[in-house]
């Protein structure tokens, strides 16, 4: 045994689940989060209303903690939180735990993962040498295990439709607004009266959309556009009536109004080639012969992992998915949606590196499947693997009903609530059908 706490790198949701089970199994654990505060990337976004209510949205072990600390009150389990509720109301409380306070660190962005005097290279010993954590600002830590609950945030794709930034794209930076923008708060003054087109068909897209949808009846000249690469909305409008989550269906049925209103005007089979800002200070984008001309493109793409700070650690990562080579196949989003994802856990996470597992949003690579509660699930696999609990480790539980629209800011009334319907962090969704506990969620 390497005599090292494991190393967490992350505060979000998946990483503190992570930090909470093993607090549990009495393993020590350092957290790294590059942000100032608790789950600095829901923090951008805390303004969007999950689609699921809190009783679906804490892991297991996360509630045991608090709940033997004693005064937290539990959210009611049917109402419906925001990213700022998530983060004040159940994260922040994890934080200052006994088994968490002081197990956290603040702006320690992770440089770069490797072996105490190991390169990729090299194989005698290695299994035997602690990892090594460099962080941005110069300072370094070791590791017995690096769980890598980093996300994929920081690293939304580009705009281009070739997988490589559009020509003049950077030079287009100040026309372009990340995803899930506070369309009506803090951004409203951005998008007000202006032509904005929202690029992307899954669930931060949705929500922008009906955002913008919402924005336009009250401010005059306010224009919205929906530009695809496909050609076929099915996945985004979800099934309907159809669905097995009649609201999640409903929810669709209300974005495809407003496309088939005017209200929005979607743009298929447009790969953008091209940025290039116009005279008049708006910036066009061009795709073979197609040309649109708008104030702010809102890049809602989806997003890949960073790769690049464990690159001197052995991975086996799929060519296309850059997810682990045993997990692509059971995530690949043109074989498969959220809901039928089988279940998965350490095994389908190990690299050839021992000890090093990527759980959450970043082990699904770039396949824009990844469920919370599915997070939640490896982060328990894993640590029960890291406490030599193998039995537990593998009695992986997941039960996904067939799915559709994921999640949108404008969520139903409270009484939707009590029927269970719930989005969670990156699309997950969480509910109870004929009274047995199924996930579901969709695409990015």
């Amino acid at each position: 045994m390497i005599e090292a706490p494991v190393v967490v790198i992350g505060a979000g949701p998946i990483g503190l689940a992570a930090a909470a089970h093993l607090a549990e199994r009495g393993i020590d654990f350092t957290v790294l989060e590059a942000g100032p505060g608790v789950a600095a990337a829901v923090a951008e976004w805390r303004h969007v209303k999950l689609f699921s209510p809190w009783r679906y949205d804490i892991d297991s072990a996360a509630r045991r903690l608090l709940e033997q600390a004693g005064g937290w009150t539990e959210p009611a389990p049917g109402k419906l939180p925001t990213g700022g509720d998530l983060i004040d109301a159940y994260l922040e409380p994890l934080t200052k735990t006994p088994q968490l306070s002081g197990r956290i660190r603040y702006d320690a962005e992770v440089a770069a993962v490797t072996r105490v005097g190991f390169d990729r290279i090299r194989t005698a010993g290695r299994e035997n040498a602690p990892f090594l954590i460099r962080l941005v600002d110069g300072t370094e830590l070791t590791a017995s295990a690096v769980i890598d609950a980093a996300g994929t945030w920081r690293r939304p794709n580009v705009l281009g439709g070739s997988g490589i930034p559009a020509r003049g794209e950077a030079v287009a930076a100040d026309h372009i607004a990340r995803a899930l923008p506070d369309v009506l708060g803090r951004d409203r003054e951005r998008f007000a009266g202006r032509r904005t087109a929202v690029l992307g068909a899954g669930h931060s897209a949705s929500t922008t959309l009906l955002e913008l949808g919402e924005l336009a009846k009250d401010e005059p000249g306010t224009e919205v556009l929906w530009v695809v690469r496909g050609t076929d909305q099915a996945r985004t409008y979800g099934g309907g009536d159809a669905d097995e989550l009649p609201a999640r269906g409903a929810l669709g049925t209300r974005l495809k109004a407003l496309v088939q209103s005017g209200a929005v005007t979607l743009v298929s089979g447009f790969r953008t080639e091209e940025l290039a800002p116009t005279a008049d200070g708006r910036v066009e984008l061009v795709a073979g012969g197609q040309r649109i001309v708008v104030d702010i493109v809102v890049n809602s793409t989806g997003f890949r992992p960073d790769h690049d700070m464990v690159a001197e650690l052995r991975l086996d990562l799929d060519p296309i998915m850059g997810s682990t080579r045993a997990l692509a196949p059971l995530i690949d989003p043109n074989q498969h949606s959220c809901g039928t994802v089988p279940p998965h856990g350490v095994d389908e996470l190990t690299h050839p590196e021992p000890g090093y597992y990527a759980v959450g949003a970043k082990s699904y690579g770039r396949a824009p499947t990844f469920l919370l509660a599915t997070g939640y699930e490896q982060a328990r696999s894993v640590v029960a693997a890291l406490a030599g609990d193998w039995d537990a480790a593998r009695d992986v539980q997941l039960d996904l009903p067939e799915t559709g629209v994921c999640s949108s800011n404008l969520a139903f009334d409270e009484t939707s609530a009590g029927r269970g319907l719930a989005t969670g962090i990156s699309g997950g969704l969480l509910t109870v059908i004929d009274g047995s506990t199924k996930q579901s969620g969709c695409c990015n």
